[in-house]
This record gives C-alpha cells, structure tokens and sequence, in this order.
C-alpha cells in the first residue's frame, strides 16, 4: 500500500495548477449556475439542496487528497475558498428570497471577505506564502452549509430555528474574520522586520 500512496505523491506541487484537488474546486465554481438554476428556473429546493451536499463533500474530498497525496498547492490554497465563498454567496442569495433573515450572513460575508482577501494579499506580497485554511474557517464552512440546506429542506422551519441557525452561523463568522484578520496583519508585521 505505501509503495502505492508514494506512485501518486506529487514532490513538488506547490505551482501546480492541474491536480485532482485543483480540478475539484473548478468542478465546485461550475456547479454554482447549476443551483441557482435548480433553485429558481426547476424550482425544486430538494434538488438545490442535494447539489449543494454534493459540492460540499467535494470541498471535503479536495482537501483530504491534496493533504493525503501532497498536493497542495498555492492555487488551490487560493481557489478552494473562492469557491466555497461564491457558493455560499450565490446559495444565500437564493435563501433569501423565501428568507429574509438569510440576509444577514449573507451581508456579513460579502463585508467580511474584502478586508480578508486583502490582509491575505496583504500577507502573501510581504511573505510570498500562500496561508491555508485553519479550523474555525472550516467549522463557519460547516455551519453555514449546514444552515443553508436546512433552509431548503425544512419546508416549515419555525422563525426560532432559522434564528438560531442563522445566529450560529453568523457569531462563527466573525470570530474567524477577526482570526484571519488578525494572523494576516502578524504576518505583515513580522515580515516588515
């Protein structure tokens, strides 16, 4: 088995554009027409709701091969949360046609994604590294899937759960703004020694 796993580790894949996990995240951003589409055009929240599982145990599969096979790579650093990002967005729109409490993550994220994306590019001109994703990121990526299919698929979800959901989602994302936040600015400090 291991003379197997060492066949397909890749020993240099951090400029690499076309990996699996690579691909994977492509595959995520086209999938995005196709929910909206389901959502609105075929009207069926079941389906919106099984395209969006299905995007998410992409997101899951990318990140265990590109660890498990060494391929990771400062694209795919890149590109795996603009994908989620405009996933969620482009969901979080549609929710909030039947949900107007939805608009409040969905605000927060758009306000919270500019000063991120440029502390982060921030970070990588001083120190030409390309950070990952830490588990608070992943957790507020759960949570917020989470929310968005029970939306979809509890028909007659009561004010109080949505509340609570919404809630969730929203307090775990600004305790991970402010964590991103705070180790891209670390790195511009102590880059700028």
């Amino acid at each position: 088995m291991k003379n197997r796993q060492v066949l397909f580790r890749d020993t240099k894949p951090a400029s690499k554009i076309f990996t699996i996990p690579n691909i994977l995240s492509m595959v995520r951003l086209a999938m995005i027409p196709v929910i909206v589409w389901a959502y609105f055009a075929f009207e069926s929240k079941v389906l919106a709701a099984v395209l969006l599982l299905l995007s998410g145990l992409t997101d899951i599969v990318d990140g265990y091969i590109a660890r498990h096979y060494n391929m990771i790579s400062d694209l795919g650093k890149a590109l795996d949360p603009v994908a989620d990002k405009l996933t969620q967005a482009s969901m979080m729109c549609c929710l909030a046609v039947d949900h107007p409490g939805v608009r409040l993550p969905l605000v927060l994220l758009v306000i919270k994604e500019i000063p991120s994306a440029l502390a982060a590019l921030g970070a990588i001109h001083k120190s030409g590294k390309v950070e990952g994703a830490q588990w608070h990121g992943k957790v507020t990526t759960v949570l917020i899937h989470t929310m968005m299919i029970l939306h979809l698929l509890w028909e007659e979800m009561p004010d109080w759960a949505s509340n609570v959901l919404i809630a969730a989602c929203v307090g775990m994302m600004l305790y991970s703004f402010v964590r991103y936040l705070t180790r891209s600015v670390k790195t511009m400090r102590e880059e700028s020694k």
